[in-house]
Formats: structure tokens, C-alpha cells, sequence
């Protein structure tokens, strides 16, 4: 590890380790991503379960993603109170709470309590993120602060990874392999029947993740972390917000990171209807195109890991923004790749996004947030209000491919403009705000 000063690190600052500290708070980027990538398969599995349309079955986006979005201010204000810690074990105890609710969903045999499940869930995401993302910024020195966020955030990947293998092995392989044109056959009594079956499919990994997150609770409850970066003090929000909105470099990052929410989610959650009518296309049937699909999914996760590390080895040489800007750009000529091949051509680029994408999430909230001091903590509220873009985007994205084709061409091809667009607004941010603006740079 490079050293900024006497006897400090990217994890120490002069005599203090937070070596322990980053290991458990950098588990928990593990544990929602996790809860991300084992969710974007879920919209074709509830659309097939249930019998709905792409759109309807991406709702559970809007449930998951809104979650984010309404929780994100209540959470910086109860961790300006309190404390970092003590947000990150609200948000453990919601997550928990959200994932054991799957079983009584699944009694009802509906939709819609998925749906709040799913809020409740993602209502604990929110204060984790809100939470976890500045502490760790605030773990050592402001000159490593990005490249700090960049390692933790190489492990929320990983969580990922595992959650796709958990859907396409344990949820995708065991549902019924009726595909959506025999299901709409079925009597109301035999479709009562399957669909019962696959809901006892599909909440079991929901159930067992929230054993997992109730013990990693009583873990960070019992262990000491640091305070640095809790300075307590009287709660100012009206104050705090009209400082951040005078900072254009932070103003325009929220904007830059609702586009890049919007096109990851785009990018994971419709790379299975993607690479489905490319290989039913083929002559596949249906039920195994979705699991080769998935396949290509974790190979988009795989190559976003290795990505991660490699670009957060890259920001000890290349400016954060410049950083940004190059990869947004590649991500684009990509993009073009996806809509324009008709063909696995067009999967491989699909695949090849995450690439660019992995540098994406941290370097935008490592820039907008450099120098905010205490607003750091309302700042990243707005930050992961930003999340609401896997929200809004995604059902935009649905209602094109429902379309079937336009113009003869494939919808699912096309719907890949609005990715396009997010990249677009993500390259323009790199250009104009190439630094971290370490030290208080309001006036950036």
C-alpha cells in the first residue's frame, strides 16, 4: 500500500488500524449485492409464476429500488443522531425482516406482498448503504478516501456472483419447466398448483439469507468500530441541503448516479430476455434459454469483479473522472454493439458492459462526496436516493420490450437506447468533474 504520510495507509491513519472495522462493514457490500443479483432474475420468474407481462414482473424493481428511495433521508438523519454503526444495524435488522417475510407472502399466494417484502428489504439496504459507503470513506485519510470506497465496493461483486449462482441453481433450474405459452393452457385449479410449488422454490434462498444477515446483526453488534466519523452535533437538514444543492460537482453526481443505477439494472435485470430470444431463436426451448441466460449474466458479474480490482489498482495512476469518462465511453460503443447485432454478438457486447461499468458507482460517490465534511451524511442519503433510477428505468425498459418488435426489429434490441442515454450523462460527469475535490471544495 502506497503511504500518504507518516505511519498511515489506505487502512490507517497515523497509530489507528481500521483493518477489523472495514472487514465486517465491507461483508455487508457483499450481503446486499447478494440481495440485488439474486432479485434481477425474479422479474421473468414472477412474470412467469403469476402469468403477467415483462412490466408487471419488473414492478418488483419499482418495490425493490423505491425502497432505497424512501428510506435514504429517514436513515441519514437517524445515523446523524446516532451513529454509522447504529445505521448499519437498523439496516441489518430491516433486511432480516424483509427476507423472513417472504414466507408469509407465499401463503397468500399473491403478488403483492412480494412486493412489500421486497420494500421492507430494500428499506434495510438503504440505511446499510447510507451508512456503510461514508464510513468507510471516513476509515483513514482523505487522499485514499476513493480508492478505500473502490476496495470495499470490489467485494459487493462477490455477494452478486453468489446471488446469481443461488438464482439460476436453486430458483431458475427447480421452478416448473413450463414455459409461459404452456402455463397460459393451464386450469385455474393446475395453475393454483404450480404456481404454490415454485413460490416454496423460490422463497427458500430469501429465507435462509435472512439467518445469515440476523447472525452477521449480532456479530457487528458486539464488536467496537470506530467514531471518527461520527460527529454527532444538532441535526441540520434544511441547512445541510442547501449546502450540497450550491455544489454543482455533488448536484450533477446524484444526477450521474440515478443514470448509472438505471443502466446496471437495465443491463443485469434484461440480459435474460436478452440472450432468451437469442437462443430460443436458436431452437432452445424456452426454460433452458433462461438458464444459459443466466449463465451469461454471472460471466457479466465475473468479468464486473475482476474489473473492479483492476480499475481500483488503475486510480493510483488515472484520475478518478478521467477514469470515468473512458469507461462510460467504452460502455456506449458497447451498447451500440447490443442494439445494432442481432445475434450472440450482441450478447457478448451485453456481456462486456459490466466491464466498464464496475468503476462506475463508487468513483461517482467518491467525487461527489470529497470535502463535504459532516453534510457527508445527508449527501449520501442523496446518493442512494439516487438508486431510485433501477426504480424508474427498468419498467421504461420493459414496456419497449413488450413490444415484441418494432419495425421489424427487435424491441428487446432497441429498449437498449435508454442504457445508451445513462452512459451518455455518466461520460459528460467524468469530463466535467475529473477530481475527488479532496479538501472542502464547496465552491466546486
Amino acid at each position: 500500500m502506497s503511504k500518504n504520510k507518516e505511519g498511515s495507509s489506505l487502512l490507517r491513519d497515523g497509530s489507528i488500524s481500521y483493518l477489523i472495522p472495514f472487514i465486517l462493514i465491507t461483508s455487508c457490500f457483499a450481503l446486499w449485492g447478494f440481495a440485488n443479483d439474486v432479485t434481477n432474475p425474479m422479474v421473468k420468474a414472477f412474470s412467469k409464476i403469476f402469468r403477467m407481462s415483462t412490466f408487471e414482473g419488473a414492478l418488483v424493481q419499482v418495490a425493490f429500488y423505491g425502497g432505497y428511495f424512501a428510506m435514504a433521508f429517514p436513515a441519514a438523519m437517524f445515523i446523524k443522531k446516532y451513529s454509522y454503526k447504529a445505521g448499519i444495524l437498523v439496516g441489518l435488522g430491516l433486511y432480516a425482516a424483509g427476507a423472513f417475510l417472504f414466507f408469509p407472502a407465499k401463503l397468500t399466494g399473491n403478488y403483492y406482498p412480494f412486493l412489500l417484502a421486497y420494500f421492507i428489504l430494500t428499506c434495510g439496504l438503504s440505511f446499510l448503504e447510507t451508512s456503510a459507503n461514508p464510513f468507510i470513506l471516513s476509515m483513514g485519510t482523505e487522499e485514499t478516501a476513493t480508492r478505500r470506497l473502490n476496495l470495499a465496493q470490489s467485494f459487493n461483486p462477490m455477494g452478486s456472483l453468489v446471488g446469481m449462482w443461488v438464482a439460476m441453481n436453486f430458483i431458475q433450474a427447480k421452478l416448473n419447466p413450463m414455459d409461459s405459452v404452456q402455463r397460459s393452457t393451464l386450469s385455474d385449479a393446475e395453475f393454483e398448483a404450480v404456481k404454490s410449488a415454485d413460490l416454496s422454490v423460490l422463497i427458500k434462498p430469501y429465507l435462509i439469507i435472512g439467518i445469515v444477515i440476523a447472525v452477521m446483526f449480532v456479530v457487528i453488534a458486539l464488536v467496537k468500530m470506530p467514531t471518527g466519523g461520527d460527529t454527532g452535533g444538532k441535526l441540520d437538514l434544511g441547512g445541510s441541503l442547501r449546502r450540497l444543492w450550491n455544489i454543482k460537482r455533488y448536484r450533477y453526481g446524484v444526477l450521474a448516479q440515478f443514470f448509472y443505477v438505471g443502466a446496471q439494472i437495465m443491463c443485469w435485470t434484461f440480459i435474460i430476455q436478452y440472450g432468451t430470444r437469442v437462443f430460443m431463436e436458436g431452437g432452445m426451448m424456452e426454460a433452458d434459454a433462461e438458464v444459459l441466460s443466466q449463465k451469461y449474466n454471472i460471466a457479466a458479474m465475473v468479468i464486473f469483479c475482476l474489473s473492479r480490482f483492476i480499475c481500483t489498482f488503475l486510480l493510483k495512476y488515472i484520475n478518478p473522472g478521467k477514469l470515468l469518462k473512458i469507461l462510460a465511453i467504452a460502455a456506449m460503443a458497447l451498447v451500440v454493439g447490443v442494439i445494432a447485432i442481432n445475434g450472440k454478438g450482441g450478447l457478448y457486447c451485453l456481456v462486456g458492459v459490466s466491464a466498464a461499468m464496475s468503476l462506475m458507482f463508487p468513483t461517482i460517490y467518491g467525487i461527489a462526496l470529497g470535502g463535504l465534511g459532516d453534510d457527508a451524511k445527508f449527501g449520501a442519503a442523496g446518493l442512494i436516493m439516487a438508486i431510485l433510477g433501477g426504480s424508474v428505468l427498468p419498467p421504461l425498459q420493459a414496456l419497449i420490450i413488450d413490444r415484441g418488435t418494432i419495425g421489424g426489429y427487435p424491441a428487446v434490441n432497441l429498449s437498449f437506447v435508454l442504457p445508451f442515454i445513462c452512459f451518455l450523462v455518466i461520460s459528460i460527469y467524468g469530463h466535467f468533474y475529473p477530481e475527488r475535490g479532496e479538501g472542502a471544495k464547496a465552491k466546486s
